[in-house]
């Protein structure tokens, strides 16, 4: 049976960990930043150590692609290495470090798969830098503009197009290519199989997130002469929504 090394994958995601290592064990490697673009250097290094084809397209996805006997659609994994500003060393890191021993064991067992495969990171996935979150992967599956996405601006004003050409990671690749299916490892950020005792899991279903913005009004009076009956506070009001939406949720729990 072929396995891939337990101990080369930590080590693999412990390198990628001192890259924009921050205290108490965590990493902030924002996208397009100086310590993104060196977590980028370190895995396209060891994509192209495994013989793999590296391609960057115009937002700076990366692929890295192994021949297959056959030239056809690619089966492709990976996930993103870029973090919020306090991420953990295994989120999306894993996904695509994981990929990575895969062709390694494929390489040391010289087999040759009938599909090529391919290992990916996607630019801007988590957002912390430039909305939308998953940036990469939507410009790369067609469901956001590639202008829109170049001309999008972080909070100092720089846009993506520049941050790209900062770091060196605007690619000549064209985005989007046809792959057969796609696989993501990905640690679970939650304590669902922790409670289960259960080792790993396969997603069927993933949440879906709304934002709204609520105002809640109030009105001005004396704090200590106003009796509470005649009160209108607009502290109470937010206290008994974050509540309700709590009493939904639970009544909703596990759905």
């Amino acid at each position: 049976m072929l396995k891939v090394s337990e101990a080369h994958l930590l080590g693999s995601i412990e390198a990628l960990a001192a890259v924009g290592a921050i205290e108490g064990g965590g990493n902030a490697r924002l996208a397009l930043t100086d310590e993104d673009k060196t977590g980028r250097d370190l895995v396209v290094g060891w994509m192209k150590e495994l013989g793999l084809d590296v391609r960057i397209d115009a937002i700076g996805n990366v692929i890295g692609v192994r021949a297959g006997r056959e030239n056809g659609a690619a089966i492709m994994t990976g996930s993103h290495i870029d973090t919020v500003r306090t991420g953990g060393r295994y989120d999306g890191n894993y996904g695509v470090l994981a990929g990575l021993e895969v062709v390694r064991a494929l390489n040391e067992a010289r087999i040759v798969t009938r599909r090529p495969i391919a290992v990916a990171f996607f630019t801007n996935e988590e957002g912390a830098r430039f909305n939308p979150p998953m940036m990469g992967s939507m410009a790369f599956a067609g469901k956001i503009p590639l202008k829109e996405v170049l001309e999008t601006k972080d909070d100092s004003g720089i846009t993506v197009e520049q941050a790209l050409d900062e770091i060196g990671y605007a690619g000549p690749a064209p985005i989007g290519r046809t792959f057969d299916s796609y696989l993501e490892l990905h640690i679970e950020q939650g304590p669902v199989l922790e409670s289960m005792q259960e080792p790993v899991g396969v997603v069927l279903g993933t949440m879906g997130v709304e934002r709204h913005m609520v105002r809640f009004v109030g009105q001005a009076v004396h704090a200590g002469a106003t009796p509470i009956p005649l009160r209108q506070d607009a502290f109470l009001a937010p206290a008994e929504f974050a509540l309700a939406c709590r009493d939904i949720g639970l009544a909703h729990s596990g759905d």
